[in-house]
């Protein structure tokens, strides 16, 4: 008898251990959607800031005009440029990932209410 006890305690805490788990995921969803948001708004923010100077007319007057400062002023916009667009890129599809992970979650979550509910009925078992 002790011997199926002890097989139900660890089970149970084997099934808790396992919704822990899932809520820390849950928290690190969050912080990853903030990044994914991040990536969604604000590097499409930088690149269109950064393709309005170099189509400004007077950006190419800069480049010209001085010399050092015209070129560290190209490869940094060309860098804000191509990070932005790998942030974006990143951001679409963190979104994608979690909006996939979300919809699995839910479906686990009702599967599992449903298999709770199940057992309680069947074993006469009040529910939490």
């Amino acid at each position: 008898m002790s011997d199926e006890n002890e097989h139900q305690f660890s089970r149970t805490d084997l099934l808790e251990m396992m919704d822990s788990f899932i809520e820390k995921i849950l928290e690190i969803r969050r912080l990853l959607l903030g990044v994914s948001v991040t990536g969604l708004i604000l590097a499409p923010i930088a690149v269109g800031l950064s393709i309005f100077l170099i189509t400004h007319p007077r950006f190419f007057i800069v480049l010209e005009r001085e010399d050092e400062f015209g070129v560290v002023l190209a490869v940094l916009l060309s860098v804000i440029i191509s990070v932005s667009v790998v942030w974006m890129i990143t951001g679409i599809r963190q979104h994608l990932a979690l909006k996939s992970w979300n919809k699995q979650y839910q479906e686990y979550v009702a599967q599992k209410d449903e298999i709770n509910k199940k057992i309680a009925s069947e074993y006469g078992l009040e529910q939490d």
